[in-house]
């Protein structure tokens, strides 16, 4: 599977995302074209569980802290077990899971009538589940019957039965042939009609993905079947399965990506198939993505497959992404979401492309976005900076190209050479907003040069706005001066 890209995205969108008008205009860019990829990463690893589904399972409705998997915080001070099992909850938090099992289980041995006590038998089946180990899977089932036996209307009854199901699933790939039977059981009535709770749909699930981990060739035939289902009360069993059947690499999870990508009828598990495309690198993958760009009738199916095209290493995805930026009676979100996974891609052949698009077109809204994904090249400074100082441009696009120079790094000294030998006044306080953003030594010295001599008042002015919200204690000590002055 090819995440990298993927998460050079996300990365990206956190790190260009500060507490600054600068950094919010970026997040804005970003957020436009790909805040729709986070939206899949949660809906694709979703679902009632809390747990991440980065280790290939998803877990019970646990509560998090922090990313920390934890119990539900104390409810009985008076509780003989109370401190107990603030103590388990803290190892818990910690992932010290054997000390955890440890401290939940003597809460049920000790004060088997307190109100923890069935939900301790739960927490310790599951930090028995999280050690791994052989004699502790078992030991998690033990408690598990425990607390079905003894304690059955426990508010953990319905993550149970799930967790019950994990873990026979980590028996049965560890050899357990009762458990192995019983997985496989589970993942046959997946194709059932539709179960009548959501805890019945977990434990379906949980069976599935057990049985994928411990026989694919059997589990491919279910998850094809639920991915055939068409019944409305099945959508959440289909996207789960979706889920599961990404983490898979083969041609076979192609074909159904493929199917499901075209035919079922909600369109977030097409968006979702479209997006598991992304991380595959089938050859055929290109030809269908080309396909739904440029046939689908949903504008957000072809979008979602403009960004899937760009996350392939096949030379025809950059082709079709070109070929849709330049088309002028392409859709205009259509040609600048385009543009904008080019420009993400990097690359010298891309920086190109998109440099004489820039030249050809008039559409100053498609400028916009091609400044915003040519920032994105490194060593491109310099040109965004020549598009800055040519008066044939309008106004509005110089300063947006001075403002994406600066985000991309240009140096400061040119910065203040575009100051220095521009006679535009808008231009030049773009220049000074643009020096406020960066954090150099050098900027703070090109704002007081400005603020000290410029002959312009109002340039002046807006220099010394800037130098006050500077965290450069140079800053502060030159509009004292000034002020003293």
């Amino acid at each position: 599977m090819r995440t990298s890209a993927v998460a050079t995205l996300m990365m990206t969108m956190l790190s260009m995302a500060p507490a600054t008008s600068a950094g919010r205009a970026v997040g804005r860019e970003l957020g436009a074209a790909g805040s729709w990829v986070g939206r899949a990463f949660a809906q694709a690893m979703g679902g009632r569980g809390t747990e991440s589904a980065a280790s290939g399972r998803q877990g019970p409705a646990l509560p998090l802290v922090d990313g920390r998997v934890t119990a539900p915080a104390p409810w009985a001070d008076d509780d003989p077990a109370d401190s107990i099992y603030r103590a388990a909850r803290s190892a818990l938090s910690d992932g010290d899971y054997k000390k955890a099992a440890d401290l939940f289980r003597q809460i049920g041995d000790s004060y088997p009538k307190s109100a923890y006590a069935g939900t301790a038998l739960y927490y310790e089946a599951f930090a028995l589940y999280r050690s791994g180990e052989g004699a502790d899977l078992r030991n998690a089932l033990s408690a598990l019957k425990a607390l079905s036996t003894n304690y059955p209307t426990n508010s953990t009854k319905g993550d149970a039965a799930t967790l019950h199901t994990r873990i026979c699933g980590a028996l049965a790939r560890q050899g357990d042939a009762s458990c192995a039977a019983s997985i496989t059981r589970e993942a046959q009535s997946a194709t059932a009609p539709c179960a009548t709770d959501d805890d019945e749909n977990d434990i379906r699930i949980a069976a599935l993905n057990g049985l994928l981990q411990m026989d694919a060739e059997r589990a491919l035939p279910i998850l094809r079947k639920v991915l055939a289902r068409r019944d409305e009360c099945s959508v959440a069993l289909r996207r789960k399965a979706l889920f599961l059947l990404s983490q898979k690499g083969s041609g076979e999870n192609t074909d159904i990506l493929l199917a499901t990508a075209r035919q079922d009828p909600d369109r977030d598990i097409r968006e979702q198939a479209v997006f598991w495309l992304s991380q595959d690198q089938d050859p055929r993958v290109v030809s269908i993505l080309d396909s739904l760009v440029a046939h689908s009738d949903d504008e957000g199916i072809r979008e979602k497959a403009l960004f899937a095209l760009s996350q392939q290493s096949d030379h025809r995805g950059s082709e079709t992404l070109r070929r849709i930026a330049q088309r002028d009676d392409a859709p205009a979100e259509l040609r600048e979401k385009a543009i904008f996974w080019l420009g993400l891609a990097g690359g010298s052949e891309s920086e190109g492309f998109l440099k004489d698009l820039f030249a050809r077109t008039t559409n100053e809204d498609l400028k916009e976005k091609l400044l915003f994904a040519l920032s994105q090249h490194r060593g491109s400074g310099d040109w965004l900076l020549t598009v800055a100082q040519d008066d044939k441009e309008p106004e509005d696009t110089r300063q947006k190209a001075v403002f994406w120079a600066s985000q991309g790094g240009v140096s400061v000294e040119r910065l203040v050479a575009v100051y220095d030998h521009s006679t535009n006044t808008e231009l030049r306080e773009q220049v000074i907003f643009a020096l406020s953003q960066r954090s150099e030594p050098a900027a703070v010295d090109a704002l007081m040069h400005v603020a000290k001599t410029d002959k312009d008042q109002g340039l002046r002015a807006k220099a010394v706005f800037w130098l006050g919200q500077s965290p450069d204690p140079r800053a502060a000590k030159f509009l004292q001066e000034l002020i003293e002055q």
